[in-house]
């Protein structure tokens, strides 16, 4: 008998599925691990205003460490999932154990380079006196941890790239339960005071990686896969992750240039834009959580020759980012009474934040289509042209925001630079995807 050609809605509803079930987990993941910082800083804010002052500066300085390698997911996600889709998985798991390798010599290196350099590090941020060594003591302590951290960054591409998102949310919801009551017994049970929650999460990020290499690593015997670190593999990795690391470190920068400028308008200015940002990157989760079922099933479709499909589920999955632009988007509107008092009573803050509030609020739906693509192309291994497209939107906002404050604009010309910059990157990454010059198959790119 032969079977009748699906329908164009049950494609759609295929399409919605496999989103849905990648998307929702990865969410969770994702939420799961700001949440670490947080609970640290509850805790240890009890313990005096130095100790979070020293925690708040050694916090920033291990989250940009993070995410500057957080190209190990991205790449590996994309490299595993074309191998999947080729039917390869003893390739894929030996092409994911090349980059848990590769997490594992970064982490070593930035281990080594920060130890000594810890109080250098701290001085850098303008830390007091009073709250400098306990910056340098979590520093020091919470570095051992690095290599953990980028080996769970690694792995749950591995994860991912294998179509499994619900282990790296298990992964991530342990890891915090565990964090938050080794830190409640170490700080204040055992006294050991900021050290104590350093120690805590170090020991929880460890367990994390312990819990993922299991897995890998049964995966790995079940399907024949060396263990062994490849020299060539490992090279290929780096190769591949190259070009994330440069897009990444321009994003980093168009944060850090929007937060000077806002730092260079007033403390009510500065403080408002902060708001806005941990808002902005709230909502940020939601749509990458889009994004990383993109990476997932483009390199599975694209590996199993399938460029028809993989056209469909871009199709589709700009469809789900700008629905989700818009909820989230009317939702920061509707909510917004609710919220602000939480972050601020200070009413020149409230005044100075709702025009800005409202400018993010109508430019979801560009970021729900730039995060969408983006998830698409890393999922394709387009890094070289993610890599200079975000060097040309860093370009045209870096000039554009300077400006702001030099012309008399204040925070709400600020996020209308920043919609700007978020625009420049929807229409380079639209103008490749539409190209089609994305669209390699086979089991490598």
């Amino acid at each position: 008998m032969i079977q009748a050609p699906a329908t164009p809605k049950a494609v759609r509803r295929q399409h919605d599925r496999e989103i849905v079930s990648l998307a929702l987990p990865a969410f969770g993941a994702l939420v799961a691990e700001p949440l670490f910082l947080m609970v640290d800083s509850a805790i240890v804010g009890h313990l005096g205003t130095p100790q979070l002052a020293g925690l708040a500066i050694a916090g920033v300085l291990l989250s940009t460490a993070v995410s500057v390698f957080v190209f190990l997911a991205y790449a590996t996600t994309a490299a595993v999932a074309r191998r999947v889709g080729s039917g390869d998985l003893q390739a894929a798991i030996r092409q994911g154990m090349d980059g848990i390798w590769l997490a594992l010599l970064l982490g070593a290196a930035v281990v080594a380079v920060t130890l000594p350099t810890a109080p250098w590090l701290v001085d850098v941020f303008g830390a007091s006196d009073t709250a400098t060594p306990y910056a340098v003591t979590y520093l020091r302590i919470s570095i051992l941890g690095i290599p953990a951290m980028l080996v769970v960054l690694a792995a749950s591409g591995v994860l991912r790239g294998l179509q499994d998102t619900r282990t790296p949310l298990y992964v991530a919801v342990g890891g915090f339960a565990v964090n938050g009551a080794l830190n409640l017994t170490l700080v204040y049970g055992a006294g050991l005071g900021i050290a104590g929650s350093a120690w805590g999460t170090v020991i929880a990020q460890c367990g994390m990686a312990a819990a993922y290499l299991v897995v890998v690593v049964r995966g790995a015997r079940r399907h024949g896969a060396s263990l062994r670190p490849d020299a060539v593999g490992i090279r290929a990795s780096a190769q591949a992750g190259a070009p994330l690391l440069v897009r990444t470190l321009s994003l980093r920068t168009i944060l850090m240039i929007a937060t000077a400028v806002a730092a260079r308008m007033g403390d009510a200015e500065v403080a408002a834009h902060q708001i806005i940002l941990s808002l902005w990157s709230l909502m940020a989760f939601a749509l990458d959580a889009i994004a990383i079922a993109g990476q997932a099933i483009i390199g599975r479709y694209l590996g199993a020759n399938d460029a028809d499909g993989a056209r469909q589920v871009c199709r589709r999955m700009v469809q789900w980012g700008v629905l989700s632009g818009v909820v989230l988007g009317a939702l920061l509107i509707v909510a917004r009474p609710l919220f602000i008092p939480l972050f601020t009573g200070d009413t020149i803050v409230q005044d100075t934040l709702l025009p800005a509030l409202l400018v993010v609020a109508l430019s979801q739906p560009i970021s729900g289509v730039v995060f969408v693509l983006d998830g698409v192309l890393m999922g394709a291994g387009d890094g070289p042209y993610l890599a200079w497209a975000m060097l040309l939107t860093l370009a045209v906002f870096a000039p554009v925001a300077l400006l702001v404050p030099v012309l008399g604009g204040g925070l709400t010309a600020l996020w209308w630079a920043m919609t700007l910059m978020m625009t420049v990157r929807m229409v380079t990454l639209w103008l490749r995807a539409r190209s089609g010059r994305w669209i390699v198959t086979g089991a490598t790119r």
